[in-house]
C-alpha cells in the first residue's frame, strides 16, 4: 500500500492510500480530486497533465508530452499507475471545469439584453408569464368543544369557500399535512397556502404562518454536457433572485455524451455520473443562489430543467445504453410526475421537476426549450437556429413546420481534441487576429492575462486569420515558414501564438496541424448537417433568411470568421442573430408560465426528427465540407480563396 498526495491551487492536498498498478486518473476520481479528461481516459486527448513532485509513477510514453516536459516531472495521470508513494501536482487547467467558466447565463449587460429581448417577443407572442403557484390567505376559526372539526377538513372547507373549487377536488399531501396542525395554532389560525391550479384541481403546496415573508421561488437551470447555468426566480414578480455558473462534474468521464454513456454502464456507473452532475455540480450551485437571495430551500416549489436527452437520462440515473444503440430509443421523451427528491435534490418536499421534453436521441429539452426561446416558431421567415456545444443541433422551419437533427462535432468546440484548448476559462484565447505580412498575432485572453491555451471562439478565429494570410491551405497544413512555424521530427508544423519564455508559462501556447484538422471536421460536421436537413427537405441556404446562434461559445464568435472557415453558410452577415443562452432562457420561460410549458410540450410532439445516420448523403456532404472553406468553392462566393 502506498500514500499518493495530489496538491492542488491554494495548497489544498488531498491524501489517498493506493495499490501498486492502480490508475492515477482513476485514483483521482476515488479521491474525488477533480481532473479534467474529456476523452474519458483513452490517452487521447492529453488533458490530463498533471506534475510528478515526488516519489515516482509508472508512465507509459505519450505524444502529448516532449521528452523535456517529461523530464521536469509532467505526466498524463490517464497512462500513469503507482508504483511507490508520490506526490502529484494538479494544475489549475487539468481541473478547468471547476475553474471560472465563461459560460452564457446572464451575466454581462449584452447577455441581459439578449435575454430581457426575447422575454419581450414572447410576450407578444401571447405567452401569458404569470405563475399557476399563488398564495392564498385564509383566516380559520379555532376548534372549541362544539367545533370537533379535524384541521385538515378545516383548511380544506375554507380553501373551498375562498376559492369555489369543490371540496373534493382540493389536494392536500401529506407533506403539507404533516406540520399543519403546529402552523394553525403557532399562526393563531391565519396562515396563507401556496396552491396551484390544474384544470379544476387545487393543489396545497405549502401552508405558511399569515406574515411570513417566504417568497414562492422556483429554479431554471441549463445542464449542459460541459457547463451549468442556474436562475433562482420569484415567481410571484418573475424577478431573478441570484444566477450562477459551473462546470459539469461529468466532464472528468468522458467531454462526450458516448463516453459518459459507456462509463455508466460500468459497475456502480450510473451512480457516478449522476452523483457528478447532482451531489458535486448542481447542489453546489443551487445552495450558493440560495445564500445569495438568503432564502431557504423550502422556499423552492419548481425546478425546470433544459438538458440534451443523454444528460437527462444521466441526471435521473436511468439506464441510457439505449440512446446511443441502434435503433437509438430513450426512456422517455417526455416524464411527468418527477419531483426533485427524486434525484436528491432538497427544495420544499412537493417541489416539482420539470424536464423540457427530448425530440430524439441526440435531439434534447435543451433544444426544445432553445427553438421556443429562438421565436422561430412564430416567425414566417426560414429560419435556422443552431445550438453550439460539445454535441451541435440544429432546428430548420418557420411558423408552419420545424425539423431538427444532431451531429457528431466532437469536444473541438470546447477545447478537446486541441493539443492547447480549452473551454472558456481564465487563460483561454478568446479572439485573434494576425498580420498578414508580419505573422505576428494579437490575441484577446479571457480575464486579460497570459494565455495558456485557446478555447472555441479563439480557435475559429486562428484558423480564419491563417487561411486568410495564407499561412496554411485549404487543408488546414502550413505552406509559410517564419519564426512562429515549428516542425517536430515527423514534419508536423505548428503556429506559436504565445512563447512560455515570453509568458513564463508551462509551454508554448500553438495550434498544430492535428489540431486543426480535428476542428475542420468539427465545423464539417455543422456545414454538412445544415446542408443535409436543407436538402431532405428540398432546399438550399439560399432559403434561409435568419439564423439564430446560441450557446456559451456563440458570444464570441467572429460571424465572418465562422463563414470563412466554412462553419455556416455564406449569406449575409446581418442574417445572423446571437441569442445567448436559449435553454436558459427556455427553461426561465418555462419555470414561470403554463403556456410556455405546453407550447415547449408541443413543439417538442411536433418537430420532426432527422437521424443523419441514415441520411445516405451525409457522408459525402460531410467529406465535402471538410476543407477550407469548402471543396465546392461555388458555396461561398464572399471568401476570398
Amino acid at each position: 500500500m502506498y500514500k499518493i498526495e495530489f496538491t492542488l491551487s491554494g495548497d489544498v492536498c488531498v491524501a489517498i492510500d493506493a495499490n501498486s498498478g492502480e490508475n492515477l486518473l482513476e485514483l483521482a476520481r476515488k479521491a474525488n480530486v477533480a481532473i479534467d479528461a474529456p476523452c474519458s481516459g483513452n490517452g487521447s486527448c492529453g488533458k490530463c497533465r498533471v506534475r510528478l513532485v515526488q516519489g515516482q509513477v509508472d508512465s507509459a510514453p505519450s505524444r502529448h508530452i516532449s521528452e523535456e516536459e517529461y523530464a521536469d516531472g509532467w505526466r498524463l495521470a490517464c497512462c500513469s499507475t503507482v508504483s511507490g508513494d508520490a506526490v502529484i501536482e494538479v494544475p489549475d487547467i487539468a481541473s478547468a471545469y471547476r475553474s471560472r467558466m465563461k459560460v452564457a447565463d446572464l451575466d454581462s449587460p449584452e447577455e441581459i439584453a439578449i435575454f430581457e429581448g426575447l422575454r419581450t417577443q414572447m410576450l407578444a407572442a401571447g405567452i401569458d408569464f404569470s405563475s399557476d403557484l399563488t398564495f392564498l390567505p385564509l383566516t380559520l376559526s379555532a376548534p372549541t368543544l362544539d367545533d370537533t372539526m379535524p384541521d385538515n377538513e378545516r383548511l380544506l372547507r375554507a380553501v373551498e369557500e375562498a376559492t369555489g373549487c369543490p371540496y373534493e377536488k382540493i389536494i392536500l399531501p401529506y407533506a403539507a399535512l404533516r406540520d399543519l396542525s403546529l402552523v394553525l395554532r403557532e399562526s393563531s389560525w391565519n396562515v396563507k397556502c401556496v396552491i396551484s391550479r390544474d384544470g379544476d384541481r387545487i393543489q396545497i403546496r405549502d401552508v405558511l404562518p399569515a406574515d411570513s415573508d417566504a417568497p414562492i421561488a422556483g429554479f431554471a437551470l441549463d445542464l449542459g454536457t460541459t457547463s451549468l447555468a442556474g436562475l433562482l426566480v420569484d415567481l410571484k414578480s418573475g424577478k431573478i433572485l441570484a444566477k450562477a455558473s459551473g462546470g459539469n462534474g461529468q466532464i472528468r468521464y468522458g467531454a462526450d455524451v458516448i463516453n459518459r454513456i459507456i462509463e455508466s454502464e460500468k459497475p456502480g456507473g450510473r451512480k457516478r455520473l449522476q452523483d457528478a452532475v447532482v451531489q458535486e455540480s448542481i447542489l453546489p450551485l443551487f445552495t450558493s443562489m440560495l445564500h445569495s437571495a438568503g432564502i431557504e430551500a423550502r422556499s423552492v416549489y419548481r425546478m425546470v430543467l433544459a438538458g440534451n436527452t443523454t444528460m437527462n437520462h444521466l441526471l435521473l440515473g436511468l439506464h441510457s445504453d439505449p440512446v446511443r444503440m441502434e435503433p437509438f430509443i430513450p426512456s422517455f421523451f417526455h416524464a411527468d410526475y418527477l419531483y426533485t427528491r427524486d434525484i436528491g435534490i432538497t427544495m420544499n418536499p412537493l417541489a416539482e421537476l420539470i424536464v423540457a421534453p427530448n425530440i430524439g436521441s441526440y435531439v434534447g429539452g435543451d433544444i426544445t426549450a432553445g427553438t421556443f426561446a429562438s421565436m422561430i416558431w412564430n416567425k414566417p421567415e426560414m429560419s435556422l437556429f443552431i445550438d453550439l456545444g460539445t454535441n451541435g443541433e440544429l432546428v430548420f422551419g418557420n411558423s408552419e413546420f420545424l425539423m431538427s437533427c444532431a451531429c457528431s462535432a466532437g469536444p473541438a468546440f470546447e477545447g478537446g481534441d486541441i493539443s492547447c484548448g480549452m473551454r472558456a476559462t481564465d487563460g483561454a484565447i478568446e479572439a485573434c487576429t494576425i498580420d498578414k505580412e508580419t505573422m505576428e498575432p494579437t490575441l484577446t485572453v479571457v480575464g486579460g492575462g497570459a494565455p495558456v491555451g485557446i478555447c472555441g471562439s479563439g480557435i475559429i478565429d486562428i484558423i480564419a486569420e491563417l487561411f486568410r494570410c495564407g499561412i496554411i491551405n485549404g487543408k488546414g497544413k502550413l505552406i509559410r515558414e517564419g519564426r512562429r512555424v515549428r516542425r517536430d521530427e515527423h514534419g508536423m508544423g505548428s503556429f506559436i501564438l504565445s512563447f512560455r519564455e515570453d509568458t513564463g508559462g508551462v509551454k508554448d501556447v500553438a495550434i498544430n496541424e492535428v489540431d486543426i484538422d480535428n476542428f475542420i471536421r468539427a465545423k464539417g460536421a455543422i456545414f454538412s448537417a445544415t446542408t443535409t436537413m436543407l436538402t431532405s427537405l428540398g432546399f438550399d441556404p439560399s432559403v434561409i433568411e435568419r439564423v439564430y446562434v446560441a450557446g456559451g461559445i456563440g458570444s464570441g464568435i467572429n460571424m465572418r470568421n465562422a463563414v470563412t472557415i466554412g462553419m455556416f453558410p455564406d449569406i449575409p452577415l446581418e442574417y445572423f442573430h446571437y441569442i445567448g443562452n436559449s435553454s436558459q432562457t427556455g427553461a426561465f420561460a418555462m419555470l414561470l408560465s403554463s403556456e410556455a410549458r405546453e407550447k415547449v410540450e408541443e413543439l417538442g410532439r411536433s418537430m420532426t426528427y432527422l437521424e443523419l445516420s441514415n441520411e445516405p448523403g451525409y457522408m459525402d456532404a460531410f467529406v465535402a465540407a471538410c476543407f477550407l472553406p469548402h471543396t465546392d468553392a461555388a458555396l461561398f462566393p464572399s471568401v476570398d480563396i
